[in-house]
């Protein structure tokens, strides 16, 4: 694709497979649009990383989305949106090309919690990353500044998904052990965030531990439609998306093993291809 050209895919970038969460329910609102998948898988994951590090690694793929055409890309990865966009956003937008966007999902993961909680207290089930970072408190506390925000890192949680284990008895004491945590933590939390792009595919087992009248927010519904909103809010980023009903994917990884994994996020065939970051 031309790096100039007016219009393209919209892009959505994950360190690893977690974004295709993302990527499904925006696909299931917003079919008509292309969209261009990259995963980092080579180089994920990217909680443990440092600030400057998880920067560069979501610069470079955001450069590398721009040059294959895409004029808006989703950062659909908590540590990414956490630790890079707002930099990508203030610093290097400007210089790179002002007319294009780069989005998050920590916003409009923030922005559901408001009407849904009735205590005021929302926990946080996500990385360390994300949780060291204090985004989703910053976030939350900027929206609603009269709910308070408890984290708690999850560390074996990814591990278990993309080793094929998380519909495992053995996955159940992992689940229970972190959200048994949260509770303890602040036993008035009514309102439970999955902050990781990852954690909808323990939904069921999170659920069984979930304590009555504790509602569980997974990110994709409302990131989807928020990015619906969006684009009706912004018809000169809309029409620079274009519409065929594709959906293409790179991995920085080895694409079989992407395409195998991939299927279980995206529950159909995926057909990978593989490009260098570095």
């Amino acid at each position: 694709m031309d790096n100039n050209a007016s219009q393209g895919p919209i892009g959505v970038f994950d360190s690893g497979y977690g974004g295709l969460t993302i990527l499904h329910h925006v696909r299931s609102l917003l079919p008509q649009y292309d969209y261009l998948y990259l995963g980092d898988n080579a180089r994920a994951p990217y909680g443990p990383r440092s600030f400057d590090v998880v920067y560069r690694f979501t610069l470079e793929a955001v450069v590398k989305l721009f040059s294959l055409g895409c004029r808006l890309v989703i950062l659909a990865c908590n540590t990414a949106s956490a630790k890079a966009l707002r930099t990508i956003q203030q610093n290097d937008l400007p210089r790179l090309d002002a007319s294009r966007r780069v989005l998050g999902v920590i916003r409009p993961t923030a922005e559901s919690v408001g009407p849904l909680s009735r205590t005021r207290h929302v926990g946080v089930l996500a990385t360390e990353g994300t949780v060291r970072s204090r985004s989703y408190d910053m976030e939350i506390t900027k929206l609603y500044p009269d709910i308070t925000v408890t984290g708690v890192a999850c560390p074996m949680w990814v591990p278990l998904i993309e080793n094929n284990e998380y519909d495992t008895p053995g996955a159940d004491y992992f689940v229970k052990k972190r959200l048994d945590a949260i509770m303890q933590a602040d036993p008035e939390i009514d309102t439970i965030i999955l902050g990781c792009t990852h954690y909808p595919l323990l939904l069921d087992k999170i659920l069984k531990y979930t304590p009555r009248g504790v509602r569980i927010v997974p990110q994709g519904e409302y990131v989807a439609a928020s990015l619906k909103d969006y684009l009706a809010r912004h018809p000169e980023i809309d029409e620079a998306c274009t519409r065929h009903a594709t959906c293409r994917y790179l991995t920085t990884e080895n694409k079989d093993k992407f395409n195998e994994t991939a299927r279980i996020f995206m529950r159909e065939p995926v057909c990978a291809g593989t490009i260098s970051l570095a």
